[in-house]
């Protein structure tokens, strides 16, 4: 496939940022699981990711703003372009030795996204993609699940943690969403779950309280692939409202019907 000068910059980093994630992820293995040592290797880890990209990136275009997982935002002073990052999605996975993580890197445009760059650097699965130029697994050109109705799906999700988002809510639409699909799965990292419907490998996703850079390359990634995304009120503000439901057409609509349906009175 070809890639634009701006989307190998993006590779580029990611690949840089992974291979460090890959020797710390080795290393976390063979720690003993308490909160002060893992936890501090694992945020010592982000932070050096998040550098090595950002360092990448700036040094390409140092015009560009840049939102990052670890720090405040930077404005650019270009004004229209930002890049949108999180450089280690699935920390609990990683601190707990489970290769299911990675590298997102987006670039927003005049707030639209433009491109988009997801490596899991454990399994070395390296998704891109660019407006108007298809997405990729590793060069293979992707396309989302043909299914067309939710009994034959498998749906991803995310599920809240202690500490974060409204518990009783979501497994009211998990209660709705087990009694009309094949099967729910939850990986642990948003990026990766999205990754994952745009490959095909889930027929949906969805999800509340996320962050822009959970969500960005991968928004972009399934629309590339044929698929559709629209956060929770059925518009397209899915980086604003932190929330997102996706898949393909048939099922992104029938998906969006049943985890909003209203709580039982019995």
């Amino acid at each position: 496939m070809a890639r634009s000068a701006l989307l190998n910059v993006m590779v580029q980093a990611a690949l840089k940022a992974g291979k460090s994630l890959s020797r710390d992820f080795g290393e976390v293995q063979n720690l003993q699981v308490s909160v002060k040592g893992p936890g501090d290797f694992v945020s010592q880890a982000d932070l050096k990711a998040q550098k090595i990209i950002r360092d990448e990136l700036l040094k390409a275009r140092p015009t560009y703003g840049f939102l990052g997982e670890e720090g405040e935002e930077v404005k650019g002073t270009d004004g229209a372009h930002r890049w949108i990052v999180d450089p280690l999605d699935g920390t609990t996975n990683f601190l707990h030795g489970i290769p299911m993580f990675a590298v997102s890197i987006a670039l927003e445009r005049n707030d639209e996204i433009v491109a988009g760059v997801i490596f899991n650097p454990a399994t070395d699965e390296l998704y891109t993609t660019e407006r108007g130029g298809g997405a990729f697994l590793n060069d293979r050109r992707l396309r989302v699940a043909s299914r067309r109705v939710l009994s034959d799906s498998v749906i991803g999700c995310g599920v809240p943690h202690l500490g974060r988002g409204n518990h009783g809510k979501f497994l009211v639409e998990l209660r709705h969403v087990m009694g009309e699909v094949a099967g729910v799965r939850r990986l642990g990292s948003a990026s990766l779950d999205l990754a994952y419907v745009a490959a095909g490998r889930f027929d949906g996703f969805w999800e509340t309280g996320l962050s822009p850079w959970d969500i960005a390359a991968g928004i972009l990634l399934i629309r590339e692939a044929g698929g559709f995304v629209s956060d929770f009120h059925g518009g397209t503000d899915m980086l604003g409202t932190n929330s997102i439901i996706c898949g393909n057409e048939h099922i992104q609509k029938a998906l969006a019907e049943v985890v909003k349906r209203p709580i039982p009175t019995k």
